[in-house]
């Protein structure tokens, strides 16, 4: 160890050490035996199968991570310095870095598939590692399927929507955005290339053309770990059935296997040796004569330059995982089959044009999507495996010219260096304006996150709201209902605490208050009978300014035979989704599927806004997507026309608010917050007033506050209507004006 430790600076790396047992029960066993094969689709359904879960591996697995953290955290500038974490093996690191630096720029890539949402859920840890990688400001996949997998289980798990901006995908997570990196890896094209230039490869390839291709033959390439994943057997499974059914490839078709040993170790290990072992000897025997070996098995380990010399002999690369992250094999087979002019003239090669590869590829690897021009197959598929291998070997010579040059183009510009500083500049761009946020950690233990919001965002303190409250004489209050008000819940009538909050409010001469609302007129009849309250209904189509008075629209009277249009579209989207239903109003149409499954869900509603937004494109209809449902109404109609309305209906009385309160919880209120908050707005207001625009829950708004919940809400109106009834007391004429110049504002869903 100490050795190590005097060397390490030469490596330009800081060691980690971790105790031996730890390290076993860390690597060896979490991440071997649970992390590794569940992430290649292995579920643990048999000790033999990884076992079940053993929550000592998973204590030391944090363990190790926490011991990596120690490390990085002794040698990092927290504001100057990057920091990216690599693969499973330290998926809960970024959550130990952004508890001691909430600022932290941290970048996170996984090297291994991320599979789908049925068996990722089955981990017992799920939501754990999941927030530790939201933890981080990028994460980094090699293919889109496997970011799909993973956005899918935080929608799922988590309950996190995504988003695509300007070609970035990105997640919010309490306030901060989580971007999303698809960029599969490159090789080292710089020490490749060295290799290749190596007086050692020359020799070697020189010596494997003799021993291999005399006689016309032609070599096959596989490289592959000795693991379950490797398909191993299937390739030889696939090369039995071409020596089978095309008999003239018999004594001319070599296929060289390089086994290279396995990273872990057990039983399936073990198995797939003995297993290949025996596929080989049976192959040979059957097809073998003196002198020709159609497989050839090299098990043993090889030096760099042996590998590359294999893959520059070998007419076709074969490559049939049945599940692997990214495997570089085709790509190191590209470059070293674009050689250069030395190993050109042992080749026999007299123009650049005669460079040729041919790439067999399963399309359950990473580096697939790719290869445009590899032939892709099903592992699985032995049949057709074989024919793919048959269709490599006599595809035209101009064809392979022309499929090597189009994949050695990608693979020469995408290199690892490509890859690496195409990473660093998108996690610097999505770390720019941390120093402009402002960051404090909630949650315990690897459950633990941060909150980042504007500098100028914070929480509304009662004290203040309550003094500015008590000296002011003309006060404007708008409220959200649903979320706001009253937690969202199946049964949406107001409890008899929040009537009685808003009655209080009401009977202040000096209040105007006035609650907006999604629901239908009689429904808010039936809730509210504040005299004084001011109502908008169906998020402001229509409202009136206080009980008595009629029913008005904000916008000229809108012709709703489009409902006939889009209703029936809506039916069919509720027949075909599960859980979701459709509410109709007066003027508005909305598909709800909060109750649906919230992949198939979302999905279902982004089809559901573009058939809508085709079919309705000649009527005057606003279709928009907000949480868990698609809504139809007249365009025009937005809570920010219901405040402007109120606030001209005041000056019309001469009055000029000197205290303005709005308060809602979703993506309509923010209509709201724009216009109270707007330079417009200012003349509306007295030249002393001060403007309170507050969202429920701590997420990205256009208000200055938050409240954390629907029962802090609560307690402030509370505490402003005993303020308003302590201030009656003090001064009896105040209950004593004309209730006409009452009314109030706020919001229903």
């Amino acid at each position: 160890m100490t050795k190590f430790s005097s060397s390490a600076p030469a490596y330009n790396c800081v060691p980690a050490f971790l105790p031996a047992d730890t390290a076993a029960r860390y690597y060896h066993g979490f991440c071997k035996q649970h992390l590794w094969p569940l992430f290649h689709y292995m579920l643990p359904l048999s000790p033999d199968l990884g076992g079940r879960f053993d929550r000592l591996l998973w204590q030391a697995y944090v363990s190790a991570n926490k011991v990596f953290a120690d490390k990085v955290l002794e040698v990092i500038n927290p504001d100057d310095d990057f920091v990216w974490v690599h693969d499973y093996h330290l998926m809960v690191l970024p959550t130990f870095l952004r508890k001691r630096f909430n600022r932290i720029k941290l970048g996170f890539f996984l090297h291994s598939p991320f599979p789908s949402s049925e068996i990722y859920k089955t981990l017992p840890v799920r939501e754990e590692l999941l927030r530790a990688l939201l933890n981080s400001d990028l994460i980094g996949f090699h293919t889109f399927d496997y970011a799909r997998h993973f956005l899918s289980c935080c929608g799922r798990m988590l309950g996190l929507p995504y988003e695509s901006k300007r070609g970035h995908i990105c997640l919010e997570y309490y306030g901060r955005t989580v971007s999303i990196k698809i960029l599969p890896v490159g090789v080292y094209m710089e020490q490749l290339n060295a290799v290749l230039a190596l007086p050692e490869t020359e020799a070697k390839v020189a010596e494997l053309m003799e021993t291999y291709t005399g006689n016309g033959r032609v070599v096959m390439l596989g490289v592959d770990d000795m693991d379950i994943f490797k398909g191993i057997s299937l390739k030889l499974l696939a090369m039995e059935e071409l020596l089978g059914q095309h008999p003239e490839w018999r004594g001319k078709l070599v296929l060289v296997q390089v086994a290279n040993p396995a990273r872990g170790r057990g039983k399936d290990v073990a198995g797939v040796q003995e297993e290949t072992y025996a596929m080989v000897k049976r192959i040979n025997e059957a097809y073998g004569a003196p002198g020709y070996e159609p497989v050839v098995l090299i098990d043993q380990p090889l030096q760099f330059y042996e590998r590359v010399a294999y893959y520059v002999i070998a007419e076709v690369c074969l490559v049939t995982a049945v599940r692997d992250g990214m495997n570089l094999i085709p790509y190191e087979y590209v470059a070293s089959r674009q050689g250069n002019d030395k190993l050109d003239r042992i080749l026999r090669l007299c123009k650049p044009e005669e460079k040729k590869s041919m790439l067999v590829v399963s399309e359950f690897i990473g580096c697939s999507p790719s290869l445009s021009g590899a032939i892709r197959v099903n592992p699985w598929n032995i049949e057709a495996v074989a024919d793919a291998m048959e269709c490599a070997l006599v595809l035209p010579e101009k064809e392979k010219n022309l499929r090597h040059d189009k994949h050695y183009r990608y693979v020469e510009k995408h290199d690892v260096g490509y890859w690496a500083n195409s990473f660093l500049q998108d996690l610097e761009r999505t770390c720019k304006d941390h120093s402009n946020r402002r960051c404090w950690g909630i949650g315990f233990g690897l459950r633990f996150r941060v909150v980042s919001l504007d500098l100028s965002f914070r929480k509304l303190a009662m004290e203040h709201i309550v003094q500015a409250y008590r000296r002011s004489k003309t006060r404007a209050i708008l409220l959200d209902y649903d979320g706001t008000l009253m937690p969202q819940a199946i049964n949406k009538s107001p409890t008899a605490k929040s009537v009685q909050i808003l009655n209080s409010l009401c009977q202040d001469q000096r209040n105007a208050v006035f609650l907006c609302s999604g629901f239908k007129r009689c429904t808010l009849d039936e809730w509210f009978p504040a005299e004084n309250l001011g109502m908008a209904a169906e998020h402001g189509y229509f409202m009136r300014l206080k009980r008595d008075a009629e029913w008005e629209t904000c916008i000229p009277p809108a012709d709703c035979s489009w409902m006939q249009i889009a209703r029936p579209v809506m039916e069919l989207y509720t027949e075909t989704t599960d859980g979701s239903i459709i509410e109709e109003r007066d003027t508005v149409l909305v598909w709800n599927y909060e109750d649906a499954d919230p992949d198939f869900g979302s999905c279902q509603a982004k089809e559901l806004v573009d058939h809508l937004e085709s079919v309705l494109t000649n009527e005057p209809v606003s279709v928009k997507s907000t949480v868990h449902s698609v809504e139809a109404k007249p365009q025009g109609v937005s809570k920010g026309l219901v405040a402007r309305r109120m606030l001209a209906a005041l000056q019309e009385r001469g009055m000029c608010p000197d205290f303005v309160l709005c308060i809602g919880d979703d993506r309509s209120d923010e209509d709201m917050f724009q216009f109270i908050t707007s330079a417009s707005c200012a003349d509306s207001f007295a030249s002393t007033a001060e403007v309170f625009a507050c969202t429920v829950g701590r997420k990205p708004s256009k208000a200055k506050y938050y409240l954390d919940d629907t029962a802090e809400v609560v307690r402030l109106m509370q505490g402003l209507a005993y303020v308003s009834e302590e201030l009656a007391l003090q001064n009896p004429a105040l209950g004593e004006e004309d209730p006409e110049d009452l009314w109030c504002v706020g919001e229903l869903q």
